[in-house]
């Protein structure tokens, strides 16, 4: 496979990553108005679980692929894809943090 597709893949793994962290940021932000002020330990445990799951769901996006592809036996290929996703990543997180720094 070409650098170019593999960089492709990578830079959808990166934003799909990336908008699935702006959607939990979103909830995380509204979820006092939504659900109001809660302080038990229900709360705390929807927000760990919140924690753990997305912390799942990310490994999936981010390495996933690459996990394939390497037990497909296109190792080159899958570490390619692995170092470019985590520098894209890199990169949208730099972004994000001048935007915050320029607002």
């Amino acid at each position: 496979m070409t650098k170019n597709r593999v960089a492709l893949y990578a830079l959808g793994n990166s934003l799909v990553a990336s908008c699935y962290i702006a959607l939990v940021a979103a909830i995380m932000t509204g979820a006092e108005a939504f659900f109001g002020k809660v302080g038990s330990i229900l709360a705390t445990s929807g927000l760990l679980l919140l924690f753990a799951s997305s912390a799942a769901i990310l490994s999936v996006v981010i390495f996933g692929q690459s996990v394939a592809w390497y037990l497909e036996g296109k190792r080159a290929d899958a570490v390619t894809l692995a170092i470019y996703t985590v520098c894209f990543l890199l990169i949208i997180t730099l972004a994000v943090l001048l935007a915050l720094a320029a607002s």
